[in-house]
């Protein structure tokens, strides 16, 4: 599988000529099974095709029980600089609902061991509105984040999707959300603790330390063109997006023969609009309404009275060309993006 990804990044090295590759990520899957051989070879493959920046933002997705002091130098030594930690809680019963192999003692542990072999950009994922969790938990949840000085923090609300455990057992009567307002309650617990602590939300689930957001999904957010290597990886460039074979044989199978099997989406000027509104309308950046307005001058028409609408009721605030979600709307930022697409 590595020799196959690195063959499909000298392929397509001619997609990003003339661009100087910032972020490396390595998530989907679970890259923290590869040695520090396999991740050198990828980043040596990858800084032999593409211009590397020199300080580039390299992630590692990786969970607790994948993790040793041993295994954390091998990462560093790789030339992994940056470490997500998917923990989701730091306690045991909730770990065991949520089907999770590690315990409360690996997830602390963990987060030790990294700082021990030199990382210093950790961000860890939590999840609140669990059912059963209450205001205390999650707060006893959020002081762990602070006594193990964690610079960034992605904290998302638990929801059930179809095709999952989850999804089965709510299917079967055996398991139902949290309901809306108590999440929203956890939810407003999470901010004003994040902003006492001197974090910056920068995207709606995201929090920051000064000189901590990460690189990577910001871009993501921002519409930059990324590209992606290995089986179901999905790149962009602006114009269209693209998206590998999921099936790991068959991607396997069609690098051997230099072929890489892939489906795209041209995308019209409306779906860059939607897309703008979207991921721009999650981000402390907000909506530029020049820059909306460029991307589809007839879809600008289209929604400018609901913007007025929304502008007008509060749930949208405005500076001079910039328009932001306001502090309560936060929680329904899905629905205010949804009323705005064409």
């Amino acid at each position: 599988m590595v020799d196959a990804i690195c063959y499909e990044a000298e392929l397509r090295k001619s997609e990003l000529a003339g661009e100087q590759i910032q972020t490396i990520y390595f998530g989907g899957g679970t890259p923290s099974l590869l040695n520090q051989n396999q991740l050198k070879q990828l980043l040596d493959c990858i800084s032999i095709n593409f211009d590397v920046a020199s300080e580039a933002e390299v992630t590692l997705e990786c969970n607790p029980d994948d993790l040793s002091p041993q295994k954390l130098e091998e990462m560093k030594l790789a030339g992994i600089n940056r470490l997500s930690i998917g923990i989701q809680s730091f306690d045991d019963e909730i770990l065991r609902f949520m089907n999770r192999a590690h315990d409360a003692g690996m997830a602390k542990d963990c987060i030790v061991w990294a700082k021990n072999a030199g990382f210093e950009n950790i961000t860890i994922d939590l999840i609140y509105g669990v059912m059963g969790t209450d205001l205390a938990y999650w707060k006893r949840q959020l002081n762990l984040l602070k006594d193990y000085s964690i610079p960034h923090l992605s904290a998302y609300c638990m929801t059930i999707e179809t095709q999952t455990y989850f999804g089965h057992q709510h299917l079967k009567g055996k398991l139902d959300e949290m309901d809306e307002q108590q999440a929203e309650e956890q939810f407003k617990v999470l901010i004003s603790f994040m902003q006492t602590e001197g974090y910056e939300q920068y995207e709606i689930s995201n929090f920051a330390k000064k000189g901590f957001i990460s690189q990577h999904n910001s871009a993501y957010w921002r519409a930059q063109k990324y590209l992606g290597l290995g089986p179901s990886a999905h790149s962009y460039n602006g114009d269209e997006r693209s998206w590998n074979i999921a099936n790991n044989a068959i991607y396997l199978r069609e690098m051997k023969k230099g072929i890489r099997s892939f489906e795209k989406e041209v995308l019209s000027s409306t779906d860059k609009f939607n897309d703008y509104v979207l991921t721009r309308l999650r981000t402390k950046w907000g909506l530029e309404l020049d820059e909306l307005e460029q991307i589809s001058p007839e879809a600008f028409r289209q929604i400018s009275p609901v913007l007025k609408q929304k502008l007008d009721a509060g749930v949208l605030v405005q500076n001079q060309n910039n328009v932001r979600l306001a502090p309560q709307s936060l929680f329904i930022a899905d629905a205010v993006s949804a009323d705005l697409f064409c």
